[in-house]
């Protein structure tokens, strides 16, 4: 059963939650339950027990067992759904910094309803400190609300000035959530418009958005901004700079990112997928402008903070630190042209993404697989690369973004051509072709190159080696263009092209590049 087949049978949202819980998550539940008297019996917790211990989801073995009837299943499955929830949020594991603070604030609230105003006002003094030391500044504006409440409704004789403290605090945290709020927007239309259009093609688009950005930043003094508003201003410079392809920008953005997790550790704690978006952004702007040694260094510091435990796991970090490791792994071989020591990563991806199947984004598996392909192809293991790409070219029910497909085709013609196969060959060049015509942002140099490929099928054996100059010099003007260098960066097809004309291995060209730099 391969990893699409497997994920597929597990998408009911109960079964997939109840197959994420750790041990010690499973034996809190079961406490829980015992807590509550007379639940061990309950059909909810059956119904637990039994789906427990199942391989994938069946509603007709459910049924078939007898624990409720189909008319009632689905409410009892939403009933078990809470009753994990609930249990999972009285975890030690999940008691975050927001978490405290929120129930915190819940327990003010029990309070003030039941006419203890000063007990409420000083536990969301201590909840409103805790909240602002930690830039949960959301949080902290609804403890002030309340808090307001409580002194204009109750005669409490806490301070003569605090009428006026608490309407200044709550002007300041309002304030300080609008620039935020802005500034998040921002960030999110960028992301949303490189998902929607993709990179500026052409200099009326780099126009626009660059108008788009500056129209939408709100007014700020850089000196009063704290971790959360720096924290989304250089995501939205960050989109920016990708959308533009300014990569050393993006360089620059995503340094900052990091390092203001460094100025600020404890964050690391509290915001740590944000953390490791930031860190894996800062690996792949090192990576696009071939920085190796920054690269190198940084990928060991994301390698220690892993293996000394500075990163928090949960559901979220786990998966992340899958994706950003190994990608980055196979970078690194990518940057140094060590296609063979890079092998061994393949067999702990596979294994990682069917151990994460029910929980892993199907396009990060995809795009995973494509650097596979690469790898491979670096190694001279031509039909290896194939069987990745084929999985990529083949994933119609997936989302998979035309930029890959499209690389991902043109690698797969390569990779035929190196193989000899001339009549998969055809074949694989009428479909590519037939792609490429649908694409509605086809890149000049998509279109030289596969017309290039196309044109060797004629080419004598003794011209051949005339005819790769020929395009490599055709490609070669594209490299450093600020609208077409992105093709560069999915596929390196002139290093490819340097390896037929000079007879050389990819890795040898990579290698020697490298020497020089």
């Amino acid at each position: 059963m391969n990893f699409f087949t497997k994920s597929n049978q597990q998408n009911d949202a109960l079964f997939v939650l109840i197959q994420s819980l750790t041990k010690s998550e499973k034996r809190q539940f079961n406490l829980y339950i015992g807590r509550l008297g007379g639940n061990t019996d309950a059909k909810f917790f059956i119904l637990f027990k039994f789906l427990e211990k199942q391989k994938k989801y069946d509603e007709k073995a459910i049924l078939n067992k007898g624990i409720v009837s189909k008319q009632q299943l689905s409410n009892l499955k939403a009933h078990l759904y809470k009753q994990i929830l609930v249990s999972l949020r009285m975890n030690p594991a999940h008691k975050n910094i927001r978490v405290q603070v929120r129930e915190q604030l819940d327990f003010a609230t029990v309070l003030y309803q039941k006419g203890l105003y000063k007990q409420s006002l000083k536990l969301l003094d201590k909840a409103k400190t805790l909240a602002i030391d930690n830039e949960e500044k959301n949080i902290a504006y609804e403890i002030v609300e309340l808090e307001k409440i409580i002194e204009s409704q109750y005669i409490t004789r806490s301070i003569d000035t605090r009428a006026d403290e608490l309407t200044i605090q709550a002007k300041e945290l309002s304030q300080q959530n609008v620039l935020t709020s802005k500034l998040s927007n921002l960030s999110l239309q960028l992301y949303g418009v490189l998902l929607k259009t993709g990179y500026a093609r052409n200099n009326d688009e780099l126009q626009k958005i660059n108008g788009y950005f500056d129209s939408r930043l709100p007014d700020f003094e850089y000196k009063s901004l704290g971790f959360r508003e720096r924290l989304w201003l250089y995501k939205a410079h960050l989109w920016r700079s990708f959308l533009t392809q300014n990569f050393i920008n993006g360089y620059k953005y995503s340094s900052s990112w990091v390092n203001l997790f460094r100025e600020y550790p404890k964050m690391i704690q509290l915001n740590p997928v944000f953390y490791l978006k930031g860190i894996n952004y800062l690996l792949e702007s090192l990576f696009i402008i071939q920085h190796k040694k920054e690269f190198n260094k940084e990928l060991v510091l994301f390698e220690k903070a892993i293996n000394e435990n500075q990163i928090p796991i949960n559901g979220n970090t786990e998966i992340l630190i899958f994706q950003y490791y190994y990608a980055n792994q196979l970078h690194k071989h990518f940057l140094e042209g060590t296609f063979s020591k890079g092998e061994y990563l393949v067999e702990e991806i596979n294994k990682k993404a069917l151990e994460y199947n029910n929980r892993l984004d199907k396009h990060h598996i995809i795009t995973l697989y494509y650097k596979i392909a690469c790898l491979y192809f670096g190694m001279g293991e031509n039909k290896k690369c194939i069987e990745y790409l084929s999985k990529i070219i083949s994933a119609k029910n997936l989302y998979v973004g035309e930029d890959l497909q499209c690389f991902a085709r043109i690698l797969s013609l390569i990779a035929h051509y190196e193989c000899g196969l001339d009549y998969h060959l055809e074949k694989q060049f009428k479909e590519t072709y037939k792609f490429l015509l649908k694409m509605e942002n086809l890149q000049e140099v998509q279109k030289e190159f596969i017309f290039s490929i196309k044109s060797l099928q004629d080419v004598f054996p003794n011209e051949m080696k005339n005819e790769f100059k020929k395009i490599h010099g055709r490609l070669k003007v594209y490299e450093n263009h600020p609208f077409e260098k992105r093709a560069f960066l999915y596929l390196d097809i002139l290093s490819w092209l340097e390896s037929k004309i000079e007879n050389k291995p990819i890795a040898q060209i990579i290698q020697e590049k490298n020497g020089k730099k």
